[in-house]
């Protein structure tokens, strides 16, 4: 049933009038007058006794009438919901971020509340690779990973981290670049393991390889915190983001590394058969923030 008919019913039913119930609803009133036939057609019986003094309802119409002014209160309440769900402001959103982004993620989700307070977000810490998956199978709306991302992904580029030395606070590591591969190899170094974090291993490699170290792996560990904290107790040194210096015990200390081998770009990501009304508010809303440095 279409459910104009219904709301001509139930207007005609509160104003007691076809004119003043046409007027209401923006259209004319032999119009009106159609839509009431077609749903008294439909009924198989008259809703209103029409007369000089205006419309008022039948025995039948009065009987109708309440359950049709529930159906026309459900249906202008989905209207409402659609709306605010197609223009982003309504439905959930699931969020990875790993360490790199432990800044930016929840500046832009806080940004976000703002203007969708009707949206409930969920952050997971994830690895990138993670990420990737998750964005990938639609598991995860957005996501915050390293880039470059794969080429049936979007992202966008939000800011640059660095691999650092996390070292204990009396192994300081030399100022001098140069200096810096003897001084690798002569400290044992703790990492993350590979399954648990791909992107930074590789990024590791990479850099020790650049520069012609070959650090000796005395442990691994599952997590960044571990790892931070093994430094912290002197079992040896990490290569580690730089950004972990937010996480970091109070005896670690961090230095930069240098070169082209050593930073990367950090990007929200997410898929494109995905994009959904509230992820493009999402995106709208992390457009706002001012440019970070992990």
């Amino acid at each position: 049933m279409d459910i104009r008919l219904l709301r001509a019913f139930v207007e005609a039913a509160d104003r007691q009038t076809f004119s003043e119930a046409a007027t209401a609803l923006s259209i004319t009133q032999p119009a009106f007058t159609k839509q009431i036939q077609q749903l008294e057609s439909l009924v198989g019986t008259p809703l209103f006794h029409r007369g000089r003094h205006g419309a008022v309802l039948t025995a039948a119409g009065a009987e109708l009438v309440g359950e049709a002014r529930a159906i026309v209160d459900l249906a202008t309440r989905f209207e409402a919901r659609a709306k605010r769900v197609g223009d982003g402001e309504e439905g959930h959103l699931t969020i990875g971020f790993g360490l790199s982004s432990i800044g930016v993620a929840p500046r832009a989700v806080a940004a976000f509340r703002v203007s969708s307070p009707g949206v409930s977000v969920r952050l997971e810490d994830m690895s990138s690779s993670a990420q990737v998956d998750g964005v990938r199978r639609e598991e995860l709306d957005i996501g915050f990973t390293r880039l470059p991302v794969p080429r049936d992904l979007r992202a966008v580029s939000v800011l640059s981290d660095h691999l650092a030395i996390a070292h204990p606070a009396h192994w300081v590591p030399p100022a001098d670049d140069t200096a810096l591969p003897h001084w690798l190899d002569e400290h044992p170094l703790v990492r993350l393991s590979v399954g648990r974090g791909p992107g930074l291993a590789a990024q590791a490699a990479r850099y020790v390889a650049d520069v012609g170290a070959q650090p000796t792996i005395v442990q691994e560990a599952d997590d960044l915190q571990t790892v931070l904290a093994l430094v912290a107790a002197g079992i040896g040194i990490g290569i580690v983001p730089e950004s972990a210096r937010n996480i970091a015990p109070r005896h670690v200390g961090m230095r930069r590394l240098r070169g082209a081998s050593a930073s990367w770009k950090v990007g929200v990501v997410w898929n494109p058969r995905n994009e959904t009304p509230v992820v493009r508010s999402f995106l709208d809303a992390l457009a706002t923030l001012p440019p970070v440095e992990a």
